[in-house]
């Protein structure tokens, strides 16, 4: 379990007209009794975000950024200590391993989530890790969301780290995630094309756009139906933060519990008492997205062979299937 340490949060919005400047320089001038030492560890520490995304000290700041800075009242350790939390290895050998990330582990350490990472969890377990982006990410050569569960390849060495992160930079990799999402397809598969952008509403979330962001490319398919609520596999043709999430909460499917894209929000189309229970029943079941990401392909840097690996659904989608499926027999 993490280590939330206390810490003081500040937001800045930049208005319009403001002279262009530095990220480290503009909050050594607007922190109170800030150095810009102090700043720059603070954003090299992934406690300063911009639009919700960690940018470097020398980002250049722009009208309408929002800036939030959290400094921690407890010192962050001075390098990231191994630590005994059980992992699920699927796979190891001497370059590499696949894992199978529980919903609820943060991937690095960032500020205030200094502990109880996978990659403290892996420093106990493997020893050698790849550094190729910082130490602070050792071994990480993609991510998931911290409630989303499911496979994760770990390099143990740079050459390999950087192998890997081509194929997924190339969309070579095969990754197949399943998730349970809010009411009945019209189409058993189907895609879904959309850009994605970050919301003027809210900068930590995503949203669909026709003007700006990235292009995103999903692909959906049906494994079974409910009354109110569907299984579906899904493959990503692009990667885009939160890619999954945001295109089905776009055609109205959004993924059950997920709190930040409208998968808390009952969906049923009725009002009905018996339905409406149930699917509160089944929230308290659930307390994230119900996404899991349940297979992994890849090419092996040094075999040259084709990896691919697949893993069960977690214990709470389980349980929410399970229950789901005896509703609709009644």
């Amino acid at each position: 379990m993490s280590n939330i340490i206390t810490e003081k949060k500040h937001k800045f919005i930049i208005p319009q007209g403001k002279t262009k400047e530095r990220l480290d320089v503009y909050l050594t001038k607007s922190l109170e009794q800030a150095t810009r030492s102090r700043v720059q560890k603070l954003i090299k520490a992934n406690c300063v975000s911009v639009n919700g995304k960690f940018e470097r000290a020398n980002y250049i700041i722009n009208p309408n950024d929002v800036i939030e800075v959290a400094i921690p009242v407890s010192p962050r350790p001075d390098k990231n200590e191994p630590e005994n939390i059980p992992l699920n290895i699927i796979y190891e050998d001497d370059d590499l391993l696949v894992i199978n990330k529980p919903a609820g582990m943060v991937v690095h350490p960032s500020c205030g989530n200094y502990t109880g990472t996978l990659v403290n969890a892996l420093l106990y377990h493997v020893k050698i890790l790849s550094h190729l982006r910082d130490e602070s990410k050792a071994g990480i050569v993609h991510r998931l969301d911290k409630d989303t569960s499911g496979l994760l390849v770990i390099a143990k060495d740079e050459w390999t780290h950087n192998q890997l992160a081509k194929q997924f930079a190339a969309h070579t990799t095969q990754r197949e995630y399943w998730a349970i999402c809010w009411g009945l397809f019209k189409k058993s598969e189907g895609e879904v094309i959309g850009n994605i952008a970050r919301s003027n509403k809210d900068r930590k979330i995503f949203t669909v756009s026709n003007d700006t962001g990235k292009h995103a490319h999903t692909f959906y398919k049906v494994l079974e139906d409910y009354d109110f609520l569907s299984l579906v596999k899904l493959n990503l043709k692009t990667g885009r933060t939160h890619q999954i999430r945001v295109h089905m909460s776009y055609i109205n499917h959004p993924i059950f519990g997920d709190p930040t894209y409208g998968g808390r929000t009952i969906r049923i189309g009725t009002n009905v008492a018996k339905i409406k229970q149930t699917t509160e029943n089944l929230l308290k079941i659930i307390n994230r997205q119900a996404l899991h990401a349940k297979t992994l392909g890849f090419i092996h840097p040094k075999s040259k062979k084709f990896l691919r690996f697949d893993s069960e659904l977690p214990d709470d989608m389980e349980a929410v299937i399970k229950k789901v499926k005896l509703f609709s027999k009644n």
